[in-house]
């Protein structure tokens, strides 16, 4: 069974990148960052690479896909209330991120979108501990 994830995703400018997430709260591992790519923390075990395209390209025989015009994934992390959703997004938009879907809400889960500055997709979402409603008894 796996014990870490990585997720690695190419950017086109690692400065402004690191400099958007930063904006979101989160950090990055200095032990694996430098020209070429930087090790942003999700959480002790969840960790995205964000490599400088012509790096990401050296791990790859397949193209890279426009983030811009397509998606290849949708990436999800979670907070710890609907309000920290809208705040992440708030903080997103305002670090240059654009907007992506509007508001989902469930009840027991809540989440809204983003794109960063390279087009990726990021979804902020909030689910409520008690789980989704128990299903009604069929009569």
């Amino acid at each position: 069974m796996a014990t870490q994830l990585y997720l690695n995703l190419p950017v086109k400018d690692l400065n402004k990148s690191v400099e958007f997430f930063t904006a979101l709260g989160f950090s990055f591992n200095p032990d694996f960052t430098d020209e070429n790519a930087t090790c942003m923390i999700v959480n002790d075990n969840a960790f995205v690479m964000l490599l400088v395209e012509n790096f990401f390209e050296t791990f790859t025989s397949k193209s890279i896909a426009d983030a811009g015009s397509g998606t290849e994934a949708i990436m999800a992390f979670s907070v710890d209330s609907r309000e920290a959703v809208d705040e992440t997004v708030r903080k997103a938009l305002a670090a240059g991120g654009t907007p992506s879907q509007e508001v989902q809400d469930y009840g027991f889960m809540y989440n809204h979108s983003f794109q960063d500055p390279d087009g990726h997709l990021w979804e902020v979402m909030w689910m409520d501990p008690a789980g989704p409603p128990a299903e009604a008894s069929a009569p």
